[in-house]
């Protein structure tokens, strides 16, 4: 295989991984493409009080499962004096707080964080009893009433097809109210929420089905009660109903916090217990909440990633990470337009200061010093001084404009000066000798021509460094540092004209 093909194929085997690994970590760990996004993030609280009798008192709350379209961040438990521990019972998840003596008002808090996420609303399947309990009514009153739940059933089943049309239609009559039988039945239940008359009219037809509790996002709300909806088993999966509209489904805005008809709070040693739920949004940087989620999940990806470092670290590699993307900028104005520069990657470590001294007043400290320091250089040319010695001493040369900038910037007030430091030294310095000896060869124009070129480099090289798209691709998708490496490849094996020849051989083409 010829070399430019081995080119070629490593260019694209490592295009395909880098953007391989930014669709993962877009799609599925979370992390936003575009900068200034962000995701809402809902905080649940629930509080549970209750009025313990003075002995033992032993508190179990359901828990919320996960689900697709929501992902828990956090979780917080508040129990002072109570001991605390999670229990697992096949599908139930309660949280359990106990006490040995305890007496008074109780409250006790739980606290997630969750986001919404594109998915299923349920998670299937999960292992429910399809069993049906057929209730016996056996007094006249409760014959009326069999009969009015009977009628109401086979007026459903007239009007459905299958088992999910037929429940949308038993809710339709439930919520009728000018309907004789649906009003002599919630007459009868009249203590009991529609969800519960719901439950009991299809264990009389027969239908598998149990109750979901939960709550409906919305912002800045308080001491709300858990909502229900009602699952049905059609024969191979379950599918959820809201009672009232009788729509299958579940509310896109709606929080499952308990599946299936076991209690949501059980008390042992107290009474007058109840459970409410506050519920309040908050705008937070889809960065953070993908970071937080994937830290809690230990994802490789990302928990041997920059992320890992501190801060100050991380600080530091944003900075690094961009260098390459000012190097691809040389390499393809110096293969491709076939522009001269002073030195390989100097306009690259110029549009690093750039970034830091803005670029107007970073082009203003770089002319002024180089201008002084060529002053100087050809100066000390004269005194026939050896390489070493004279570039020591453009060095020191240079440290001392830098310092005197500094100063009179201070006193004139001009604070963005006061960043020279931030121009390499070194750098400088042998870019003066560089120019120097370049103006004694070949003469001033080409002194220009390679100064011009290097400015022209490193501002294109800032413009793309700063770029808002540019910072947020290469700090939180370092992955495509491997298609730009790809993309190096591919200019390296570039052996066409290029653009400043094809310009000077103009005259020949026509």
């Amino acid at each position: 295989m010829s070399p430019r093909a081995q080119v070629y194929i490593l260019a694209l085997i490592l295009a395909v991984l880098g953007a391989g690994l930014t669709i993962y970590k877009s799609s599925v760990l979370g992390f936003p493409l575009m900068p200034g996004a962000y995701r809402t993030v809902w905080t649940i609280e629930a509080k549970v009080e209750f009025l313990a009798e003075g002995g033992p008192a032993k508190v179990a709350l359901a828990l919320p499962r996960a689900q697709r379209n929501m992902r828990v961040l956090d979780e917080t438990f508040s129990s002072a004096g109570y001991g605390f521990n999670i229990r697992h019972d096949g599908d139930d998840y309660r949280a359990v707080w106990s006490r040995r003596e305890v007496e008074g008002r109780q409250s006790l808090f739980y606290k997630l964080q969750t986001y919404q996420v594109a998915g299923e609303p349920l998670t299937q399947p999960l292992d429910f009893s399809t069993d049906v309990r057929k209730p016996f009514m056996g007094s006249r009153e409760q014959e009326a009433v069999g009969q009015a739940i009977n009628s109401i059933i086979e007026r459903a089943r007239v009007a459905s097809s299958d088992i999910e049309t037929f429940t949308s239609q038993i809710l339709v009559q439930l919520n009728d109210s000018g309907d004789q039988d649906r009003n002599m039945v919630m007459s009868h239940y009249q203590d009991s929420s529609l969800a519960d008359v719901a439950l009991y009219v299809l264990s009389v037809a027969e239908v598998p089905a149990h109750r979901i509790r939960g709550l409906y996002l919305e912002d800045d709300r308080r001491r709300l009660q858990a909502e229900e909806l009602l699952e049905v088993y059609d024969g191979s999966e379950w599918i959820a109903f809201e009672p009232r509209s009788g729509s299958p489904g579940v509310p896109a805005n709606f929080f499952i916090w308990q599946r299936g008809g076991k209690s949501l709070l059980d008390v042992e040693g107290g009474n007058r217990s109840s459970v409410t739920f506050s519920v309040i949004a908050n705008d937070v940087p889809a960065r953070t909440v993908a970071k937080k989620m994937t830290s809690r999940e230990k994802d490789a990806l990302v928990d041997f990633s920059i992320y890992s470092l501190p801060i100050e670290q991380q600080s530091i590699f944003k900075l690094i990470l961009l260098v390459p993307v000012g190097a691809l900028v040389v390499v393809f104005l110096r293969v491709i337009v076939g522009l001269r520069t002073s030195g390989t990657f100097m306009p690259v470590l110029l549009a690093i200061a750039f970034i830091e001294t803005q670029l107007v007043t970073g082009l203003a400290i770089f002319l002024l010093v180089v201008a002084l320091g060529l002053w100087v250089r050809f100066y000390l040319s004269r005194l026939n001084l050896l390489l070493v010695a004279r570039i020591t001493a453009v060095v020191v040369t240079v440290v001392i404009l830098m310092g005197a900038i500094s100063v009179i910037s201070y006193k004139l007030g001009i604070e963005q000066a006061l960043m020279v430091t931030f121009f390499p030294m070194i750098i400088l310095a042998w870019t003066i000798e560089r120019m120097s000896i370049l103006w004694e060869e070949d003469g001033p124009d080409e002194v220009l021509i390679q100064g011009a070129g290097s400015l022209i480099v490193a501002v294109l090289a800032y413009w793309l460094m700063t770029n808002r798209y540019i910072e947020h691709w290469t700090f939180n998708f370092p992955e495509l540092l491997l298609v730009l490496l790809g993309a190096v490849l591919v200019l390296g094996n570039y052996t066409g004209y290029r653009f400043s020849e094809l310009l000077r051989f103009r005259q020949l083409v026509r």
